[in-house]
């Protein structure tokens, strides 16, 4: 749910932010609590290495269970709760063995509900199972592409991919992006789409929200002096003009190109994003 406020500044003007009505508690699981170092994008001896960042609200890590570990025991969902790193909601499952453990909270899953994650489970939103016997067709997200690490595939806020159908030992992907994929037929994935859909629509309005969410001002590259920027220089701002080519960083690499080199794992894409045919 989006919420507007009255123009009392230019800021609140045009300020949309969303209204978290989905939440239930605003207390975590302690036990589920993990302190991480800040390191706010400096090294160990205090150089910036990542521009822009630094400096944000506190926050608490929730540790997620990405890959649904507890197989074969239906899980109730107790919870739906904000969590600070990240954009959608997350739900405190209890299982039968008094085990507790945080997921990413698909959309229309609430209170009360029951989740399981097995090879083959019914095709209900919340539940996880293999890819091979999902049907094509299907909203999944968390999609695991490494049976050993957790899964990393569409976990943002609103967003879902489409099993397109099997090919071998491999299920065809269909990602947010438009990229069509090969991910093993013997990875899990969770059914449904992630929750907290109005995230994209939110306009944060003025500088000072977004520091708290740790992002710094940024001098354009046109205002900076030449040697501190390739594009610097110039009396004043008709002078300004950058390179007269390609957009560069301050270390001369040229900006918005493809970037993607691997050759190890280009055999699994078989469509890429934004193309209108497919690559194999």
């Amino acid at each position: 749910m989006l919420t507007h406020h009255k123009a009392t500044t230019q800021t609140r003007r045009h300020q949309v932010r969303v209204k978290h009505v989905d939440l239930t508690t605003d207390t975590p699981e302690k036990s589920l609590l993990k302190k991480l170092n800040p390191r706010l994008a400096r090294s160990g001896r205090g150089k910036i290495t990542v521009r822009g960042r630094g400096t944000r609200a506190d926050r608490m890590y929730r540790l997620i269970d990405f890959r649904r570990l507890d197989r074969d025991l239906p899980g109730t969902v107790k919870t739906v709760e904000y969590d600070p790193y990240r954009s959608c909601y997350i739900s405190l499952v209890f299982y039968p063995n008094g085990k507790k453990s945080y997921i990413l909270n698909p959309n229309g899953v609430k209170v009360g509900d029951q989740v399981l994650s097995a090879e083959t489970t019914p095709v209900l939103v919340g539940n996880a199972m293999r890819l091979a016997n999902i049907p094509s067709g299907t909203a999944v997200h968390n999609i695991i592409i490494d049976e050993n690490r957790d899964g990393g595939l569409v976990r943002s806020a609103g967003t879902s991919a489409v099993v397109m159908g099997q090919k071998e030992n491999y299920t065809q992907i269909k990602l947010p992006s438009g990229e069509v994929r090969l991910v093993l037929s013997k990875n899990y994935a969770t059914i449904g789409q992630l929750s907290n859909l109005d995230n994209m629509n939110q306009k944060f309005g003025k500088a000072g929200t977004l520091r708290h969410k740790g992002f710094r001002p940024i001098v354009r590259g046109v205002a900076q002096h030449p040697r501190s920027h390739p594009h610097g220089g110039g009396q004043g701002k008709a002078g300004r003009h950058g390179t007269g080519g390609p957009a560069v960083d301050p270390w001369g690499n040229k900006r918005f190109a493809k970037t993607r080199n691997n050759k190890r794992t280009q055999k699994f894409i078989l469509r890429g994003r934004n193309s209108k045919k497919a690559l194999v």
